[in-house]
Protein backbone atom coordinates (compact mmCIF):
# COMPACT_ATOMS: atom_id res chain seq x y z
CA UNK A 1 0.00 0.00 0.00
CA UNK A 2 0.90 3.47 -1.01
CA UNK A 3 2.48 5.54 2.53
CA UNK A 4 4.12 8.65 0.23
CA UNK A 5 2.90 11.34 -1.45
CA UNK A 6 2.48 10.88 -5.35
CA UNK A 7 2.62 14.20 -6.58
CA UNK A 8 6.60 15.03 -6.41
CA UNK A 9 8.10 15.41 -8.89
CA UNK A 10 11.53 17.09 -9.83
CA UNK A 11 11.09 19.06 -13.38
CA UNK A 12 14.88 19.11 -14.12
CA UNK A 13 14.53 15.22 -14.49
CA UNK A 14 11.80 15.57 -17.06
CA UNK A 15 12.11 16.50 -20.45
CA UNK A 16 9.85 19.07 -21.73
CA UNK A 17 7.09 18.34 -23.18
CA UNK A 18 6.49 21.70 -25.68
CA UNK A 19 6.76 19.49 -28.89
CA UNK A 20 5.15 16.23 -27.78
CA UNK A 21 0.98 15.70 -28.48
CA UNK A 22 -0.86 14.06 -25.29
CA UNK A 23 -4.03 11.86 -25.18
CA UNK A 24 -6.13 11.26 -22.60
CA UNK A 25 -8.42 8.55 -22.33
CA UNK A 26 -11.06 9.13 -18.89
CA UNK A 27 -13.60 7.06 -17.59
CA UNK A 28 -16.89 8.28 -16.65
CA UNK A 29 -17.60 5.61 -14.06
CA UNK A 30 -16.67 7.12 -10.19
CA UNK A 31 -16.42 11.18 -11.94
CA UNK A 32 -15.51 12.30 -9.09
CA UNK A 33 -12.22 10.57 -8.71
CA UNK A 34 -11.35 10.07 -12.49
CA UNK A 35 -11.94 14.09 -12.64
CA UNK A 36 -9.30 14.82 -10.09
CA UNK A 37 -7.36 12.06 -11.70
CA UNK A 38 -7.37 14.12 -15.38
CA UNK A 39 -7.44 17.51 -13.35
CA UNK A 40 -3.71 16.66 -11.92
CA UNK A 41 -2.59 14.83 -15.08
CA UNK A 42 -3.75 17.90 -17.52
CA UNK A 43 -1.98 20.25 -14.71
CA UNK A 44 1.14 18.48 -14.93
CA UNK A 45 1.53 18.29 -18.79
CA UNK A 46 1.25 21.92 -18.79
CA UNK A 47 3.76 22.48 -16.16
CA UNK A 48 6.25 20.42 -18.19
CA UNK A 49 5.72 22.71 -20.77
CA UNK A 50 3.00 21.40 -22.97
CA UNK A 51 0.45 23.25 -24.93
CA UNK A 52 -3.09 23.32 -24.24
CA UNK A 53 -4.04 22.44 -27.94
CA UNK A 54 -1.97 19.25 -27.43
CA UNK A 55 -3.86 17.82 -24.83
CA UNK A 56 -6.20 15.97 -26.15
CA UNK A 57 -8.99 14.43 -23.79
CA UNK A 58 -12.19 11.93 -24.34
CA UNK A 59 -14.45 9.84 -21.88
CA UNK A 60 -15.97 6.82 -22.43
CA UNK A 61 -18.26 5.18 -20.24
CA UNK A 62 -16.20 2.87 -17.91
CA UNK A 63 -12.94 1.78 -17.15
CA UNK A 64 -13.34 -1.56 -19.86
CA UNK A 65 -13.76 0.97 -22.53
CA UNK A 66 -10.70 2.89 -21.94
CA UNK A 67 -9.09 0.49 -24.23
CA UNK A 68 -10.97 1.07 -27.10
CA UNK A 69 -11.08 4.66 -26.91
CA UNK A 70 -6.90 4.82 -27.00
CA UNK A 71 -6.94 2.25 -29.40
CA UNK A 72 -9.36 4.80 -31.63
CA UNK A 73 -7.40 7.77 -30.54
CA UNK A 74 -3.60 5.86 -31.51
CA UNK A 75 -5.78 5.53 -35.03
CA UNK A 76 -6.71 8.82 -35.50
CA UNK A 77 -4.61 11.49 -33.47
CA UNK A 78 -0.97 11.96 -33.82
CA UNK A 79 -0.52 11.67 -30.34
CA UNK A 80 2.97 10.49 -28.46
CA UNK A 81 1.78 9.36 -25.73
CA UNK A 82 -1.59 8.41 -23.95
CA UNK A 83 -3.06 8.15 -20.10
CA UNK A 84 -5.78 6.17 -19.89
CA UNK A 85 -7.67 7.06 -16.13
CA UNK A 86 -10.24 4.82 -14.78
CA UNK A 87 -11.29 4.01 -11.51
CA UNK A 88 -12.65 0.06 -10.44
CA UNK A 89 -13.39 -0.46 -6.62
CA UNK A 90 -13.70 -3.95 -4.93
CA UNK A 91 -16.77 -4.71 -4.67
CA UNK A 92 -18.93 -8.29 -3.52
CA UNK A 93 -18.64 -10.09 -6.99
CA UNK A 94 -15.93 -10.92 -9.34
CA UNK A 95 -16.89 -7.86 -11.30
CA UNK A 96 -13.54 -6.42 -10.32
CA UNK A 97 -11.50 -8.78 -11.10
CA UNK A 98 -13.07 -9.38 -14.67
CA UNK A 99 -12.95 -5.46 -15.09
CA UNK A 100 -9.33 -5.20 -13.61
CA UNK A 101 -7.34 -8.24 -15.69
CA UNK A 102 -9.33 -6.73 -18.88
CA UNK A 103 -8.42 -3.52 -18.98
CA UNK A 104 -4.59 -4.56 -17.44
CA UNK A 105 -4.11 -7.09 -20.22
CA UNK A 106 -5.95 -4.85 -22.75
CA UNK A 107 -3.44 -1.66 -22.28
CA UNK A 108 -0.32 -4.44 -22.39
CA UNK A 109 -1.46 -5.04 -25.72
CA UNK A 110 -1.67 -1.55 -26.72
CA UNK A 111 1.57 -1.10 -25.51
CA UNK A 112 3.11 -3.75 -27.87
CA UNK A 113 0.88 -3.24 -31.15
CA UNK A 114 1.10 0.33 -32.03
CA UNK A 115 4.59 2.76 -31.31
CA UNK A 116 2.51 4.73 -28.74
CA UNK A 117 2.56 4.43 -25.07
CA UNK A 118 0.17 3.74 -23.25
CA UNK A 119 0.03 5.06 -19.18
CA UNK A 120 -1.83 2.66 -17.10
CA UNK A 121 -3.77 5.59 -14.25
CA UNK A 122 -6.22 3.32 -13.42
CA UNK A 123 -6.64 3.16 -9.47
CA UNK A 124 -7.87 -0.73 -8.55
CA UNK A 125 -8.25 0.15 -4.74
CA UNK A 126 -10.60 -2.24 -2.23
CA UNK A 127 -12.63 0.99 -0.84
CA UNK A 128 -13.47 4.23 -2.23
CA UNK A 129 -12.21 6.15 0.43
CA UNK A 130 -8.28 4.81 -1.13
CA UNK A 131 -9.63 5.71 -4.61
CA UNK A 132 -10.04 9.46 -3.11
CA UNK A 133 -6.93 9.05 -1.45
CA UNK A 134 -4.66 8.37 -4.67
CA UNK A 135 -6.82 10.97 -6.71
CA UNK A 136 -5.72 14.44 -4.98
CA UNK A 137 -5.93 13.40 -1.26
CA UNK A 138 -3.44 12.55 1.25
CA UNK A 139 -1.23 10.50 -0.57
CA UNK A 140 -0.95 12.89 -3.76
CA UNK A 141 -2.71 12.57 -6.87
CA UNK A 142 -2.07 9.74 -9.22
CA UNK A 143 -2.73 11.33 -12.55
CA UNK A 144 0.50 13.31 -11.66
CA UNK A 145 2.42 10.89 -11.72
CA UNK A 146 1.22 9.20 -14.94
CA UNK A 147 1.55 12.79 -16.40
CA UNK A 148 5.25 12.57 -15.84
CA UNK A 149 5.66 8.75 -16.85
CA UNK A 150 3.70 10.21 -20.67
CA UNK A 151 6.27 12.82 -21.02
CA UNK A 152 9.13 10.42 -20.26
CA UNK A 153 7.89 8.19 -22.68
CA UNK A 154 7.02 10.94 -24.91
CA UNK A 155 10.69 12.13 -25.10
CA UNK A 156 12.28 8.28 -25.63
CA UNK A 157 9.73 7.30 -27.80
CA UNK A 158 11.11 10.33 -29.90
CA UNK A 159 14.43 9.55 -29.31
CA UNK A 160 16.49 10.17 -32.21
CA UNK A 161 17.68 6.63 -33.40
CA UNK A 162 21.57 7.90 -34.07
CA UNK A 163 21.60 8.48 -30.42
CA UNK A 164 21.40 6.34 -27.27
CA UNK A 165 20.52 8.97 -25.03
CA UNK A 166 17.41 10.38 -24.97
CA UNK A 167 18.96 13.57 -23.33
CA UNK A 168 16.67 15.19 -20.05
Amino acid sequence: MATTNLSYYDKATIPNAKSFRFGIVVSEWNPEITENLKKGAIETLLDCGATKENVISWDVPGSFELVYGCKKMIQSQQVDAIIAIGNVIQGETKHFDFVCEGVTQGIVDLNIKYDVPVIFCVLTDNTKQQSLDRSGGKLGNKGIECAVAAVKMAALKNIDRKSDSIGF
